[in-house]
């Protein structure tokens, strides 16, 4: 059996963890809106139409921001489609995804369903097909009191109050040849200086986020970052970064090292923000909102084949596995490490569309492999991001050299007066005994053990079987005198939560 040991000190402090980081996302996009959250005829849909048992699945990931309504869906939009009586709202062609669109679920219902699910939205405006009038206006209907046109149209709506939203991003994805609209880096750049310029007069207290590279393989990045916040940086918060994760030729210790290519992708936009403060003589720090990540490949191909041009197709149902799960809850552990500067990350997306959670039309809602990891860090990553030392064993892969077999974390609650410790073990052969000192820490006892182990990697749950992989409690007898003795199983997630003293 392979040894490592650990230590956290309270002194190997990384940052306060801003709760944005347990993020989401919701596009009109496949089942994500109709027939996921909001299905009217089905048994369980309240009095608007949303399914309660998504509603309660969704509240347990206790989630506290959510972007709408995309995605690649915002570059076509025109908001004004989607407020005021549904039977007067227009049926649209989508061109993100080839799909009609009814706008019967729009900013109202939306903002409706996040009071259910207690979060807020993150909302984006269009910056492919229209620009910063329509931005504009758009938070003047959503933010101002009253006593302008478009605050008063709210009002008209049944809306009284404004819905105050704090956080908005500039766009989607706008270097992408995909995107209605696409941008050149100067473009894009300049109509998101003026688009930023104008909604922070008529609300100063926002924060926006400017549209970073659609992956890190595309051919202008860090380029693109660097023109696009050298032309915004005074007016934005944020810059954004995307990536999503396969294990496309079944390479499984690549994969479970993905998060060897996260923390490259994050310090390099770093460096790249870091530049243009430095360029501008800036005492201003601009950070980064991750706000589309997740695994996506499974669908890729079967998804070429679906009919164009029909109201909410099943497209991007991932079906995840058991690899996948470990997989994200090394990436949580990746985003936790990088607090410092990762302020909001968004899982995307959170129901039917590459999500943790799944439903059937007029049946069951259950939960995917991926659900436990991130259920975990949302759970018990609030407070303040240590860093762990480890010793432990390393491998090469394809992709990857040096890789450690063990990837952690530890959150300090002070409030609570508790820390949780994140721990994969990426070893496919090897369980591994563990030493982790805790002396700084004033532990007392250990309160819980979990873990998602033992399952064949490519396991998954169904809604038949939906509890076939699923988060364990184990011995929690396993702290004595400073230190906890424990032993990680091969391939696993785990998490050590103890009270402290």
């Amino acid at each position: 059996m392979e040894k490592a040991s650990m230590i956290v000190d309270k002194l190997n402090h990384i940052s306060y963890i801003d709760d944005r980081l347990y993020g989401s996302f919701i596009e009109h996009l496949g089942r994500a809106v109709y027939n996921g959250i909001y299905e009217p005829g089905h048994p369980l849909a309240n009095e608007k139409g949303f399914r309660k048992d998504v509603i309660e699945l969704v509240k347990k990931l206790n989630i506290p921001i959510i972007r709408y309504p995309g995605g690649n869906f915002v570059s076509g939009f025109n908001w004004e489609d989607s407020v005021g009586p549904k039977e007067k709202r227009p049926t649209r062609l989508d061109l993100a995804w080839f799909t009609v669109e009814t706008n019967e679920v729009g900013l109202q219902e939306f903002s409706d369903w996040l009071k259910e699910v207690n979060s807020e939205l993150m909302l984006a405006v269009n910056l492919g097909t229209r620009g910063p009038d329509e931005a504009r206006n758009l938070i003047e209907y959503c933010n101002h009191e009253k006593g302008t046109y478009w605050s008063d149209l709210r009002r008209k709506h049944g809306v009284d109050k404004p819905y105050n939203i704090k956080l908005w991003c500039l766009g989607n994805e706008m270097d992408g040849p995909w995107q209605m609209g696409q941008k050149t880096p100067y473009e894009y750049g300049r109509i998101a200086a003026e688009t930023a310029k104008m909604m922070k007069w008529v609300d100063p207290s926002i924060e926006l986020v400017a549209c970073g590279s659609s992956h890190v393989n595309m051919p202008t990045f860090a380029e693109w970052e660097a023109t696009v916040l050298d032309l915004t940086y005074e007016h934005v918060d944020y810059i954004s970064l995307h990536n999503y994760y396969g294990n496309y030729d079944n390479d499984t210790a690549s994969y479970l090292a993905k998060g060897i290519e996260m923390d490259d992708f994050i310090k390099s936009v770093v460096a790249i923000c870091d530049y243009i403060k430095a360029k501008k003589r800036s005492k201003k720090r601009i950070h980064l909102s991750f706000d589309e990540w997740n695994v996506w490949y499974h669908t890729k191909e079967s998804d070429k084949k679906i009919e164009r041009w029909i109201k909410a197709p099943p497209r991007l149902e991932d079906i995840y596995n058991f690899e996948d799960a470990l997989l994200v809850g090394g990436l949580l552990i990746t985003l936790i490490k990088n607090s410092d500067r990762v302020k909001i990350a968004c899982l995307a997306q959170l129901v039917n569309v590459i999500a943790p959670i799944m439903t059937e039309v007029g049946g069951k809602a259950w939960v995917q492999t991926i659900f436990y990891p991130f259920l975990h860090a949302s759970s018990y990553g609030r407070g303040e991001a240590l860093k762990v030392n480890i010793d432990c064993g390393k491998y090469d892969s394809k992709e990857f050299t040096d890789v450690p077999y063990l990837d952690s974390v530890a959150v300090y609650n002070k409030e609570e007066k508790q820390l949780t410790l994140f721990v994969l073990n990426r070893s496919l052969t090897e369980d591994i005994e563990l030493n982790c000192d805790l002396r700084t820490m004033n532990v007392k006892r250990c309160i819980e053990n979990i873990a998602l182990e033992g399952y064949d990697l490519k396991a998954v749950n169904s809604a038949d079987n939906p509890d076939h992989v699923k988060a364990i409690n184990k011995n929690t007898n396993i702290f004595k005198d400073g230190y906890m003795n424990t032993k990680l199983n091969k391939a696993s997630w785990n998490v050590f939560r103890f009270e402290l003293n």
